[in-house]
């Protein structure tokens, strides 16, 4: 909707012609200018192809729509971006490449979503290398900032840090692979640390390993232990599952055959690999799943929108491990102010003061890594994103009272 008055004839020469000539020149002599002439400073493109949506698989792009206007909706309401849902009739992964860039100048940012393996990677480095704004595939770093967030603070409740325990990851999926990625680059130990997929524990040398799996089979299990996830959870200290639903991919026994005080996160979709009840009677300590009716919910929405809230407002080129490692410490630190439990290890989507800290945490990272193109300081991005957050939601709410339609009632709700 518009954001500028429009209320007499007079203001279309302003906002349109002959108005709009002198920002196309002076951005025409300067083009970062876009930046303050235009929506670029605060405009994302969520971008999928439909060909692996969650829970669904290989829809198509039509299908994938709606998903995408909810993603857009969550950019909105908790971190003031304007997401613009764009679904792609294509599967070919170099004409994903081409049309994004297309329309990149369009956006401050692009959101990767819902695209198959091993496609999503070579899409994503693509893009990564040619363009200079940041393109963030949530579903792979989204929910490796979030994990590791949990993760930091389950560790401080059981008495153990991220250095000196077992990990094992069921799931070495493009999520998988990126929550081993940003674990060790948080300082997990690569030789304490397992990953499982489908064929079994890997190691380096075996069978049905792709490039990106080659990479941490080359890295990870020393000591080249085989078999399944009963095998690759035995005495360790956390199990990390983004497999497939269950329950009974982990069993009870599996979990007793961990080490002390074992942290759980089933974060399978739409039912976890082990349900909490299950898991806590065979002694996990801390259990997180993906849902929002269980306690210590995963969920993406904590970190995308405020870590483009962070990237938008310092202009920045691209997103490093550092800015999504502070990321993943504001979500911690905000948890653990309230008061960590053994139920209570993240916050809530709900808790909206996370969002300008957390894109306050990202900001200054950037500036420190010398990615962003505006340079602040944590307190003056922190004013910066509560302001435009509690601007938008004054905004939601005058919507909701004057415009926009109730929910209707729905079987599916």
């Amino acid at each position: 909707m518009p954001k500028v008055p429009i209320l007499e004839h007079k203001y279309f020469a302003i906002w349109y012609t002959p108005g709009v000539a002198e920002p196309a020149r002076v951005i025409s002599r300067g083009e970062e200018k876009v930046f303050d002439y235009t929506s670029k400073w605060n405009s994302v493109a969520v971008i999928s192809d439909g060909s692996r949506v969650l829970g669904l698989g290989d829809v198509g792009p039509s299908a994938a729509l709606p998903v995408m206007e909810g993603k857009a909706l969550l950019f909105k309401v908790l971190g003031g971006v304007d997401a613009f849902p764009i679904v792609l009739n294509t599967k070919d992964p170099d004409e994903i490449v081409n049309v994004v860039k297309a329309i990149s100048p369009t956006f401050g940012g692009i959101n990767l979503e819902d695209i198959s393996t091993p496609k999503c990677y070579y899409v994503y480095e693509q893009l990564s290398k040619q363009l200079t704004i940041p393109v963030f595939h949530d579903d792979r770093f989204g929910t490796a900032v979030v994990v590791l967030a949990g993760l930091m603070n389950a560790l401080k409740i059981v008495g153990k840090k991220l250095s000196n325990v077992r990990i094992t990851v069921v799931g070495a999926g493009a999520a998988g692979l990126a929550v081993a990625d940003l674990l060790l680059h948080a300082g997990a130990d690569p030789r304490k640390m397992l990953l499982v997929d489908s064929k079994g524990i890997l190691y380096e040398g075996r069978e049905h390993l792709d490039e990106w799996k080659t990479k941490y089979a080359s890295i990870t299990n020393p000591l080249k232990v085989k078999g399944g996830i009963a095998e690759a959870l035995k005495d360790v200290d956390v199990a990390i599952a983004l497999s497939r639903p269950g329950p009974g991919v982990i069993t009870g026994n599996m979990v007793r055959s961990m080490a002390s005080d074992p942290i759980v996160f089933a974060l399978a979709n739409p039912v976890p690999e082990i349900l909490p009840e299950e898991a806590k009677e065979a002694g996990a300590r801390i259990v997180a799943t993906g849902r929002s009716d269980f306690p210590n919910q995963i969920n993406n929405a904590l970190g995308f929108p405020a870590i483009f809230r962070g990237m938008l407002d310092v202009r920045a080129r691209y997103i490093d491990y550092d800015m999504m490692i502070a990321a993943a410490n504001e979500i911690a630190k905000v948890a653990e102010e309230k008061g960590l439990e053994e139920d209570y290890i993240i916050p809530r989507i709900d808790e909206i003061e996370l969002y300008p800290r957390e894109a306050a945490a990202v900001a200054e990272a950037a500036c420190r890594s010398g990615v962003a193109r505006l340079k602040v300081s944590y307190s003056e991005e922190l004013e910066v994103a509560t302001s435009i957050i509690s601007r938008t939601h004054k905004l939601l709410k005058v919507l909701s009272k004057y415009l926009t339609k109730m929910t209707p009632e729905s079987p599916l709700f």
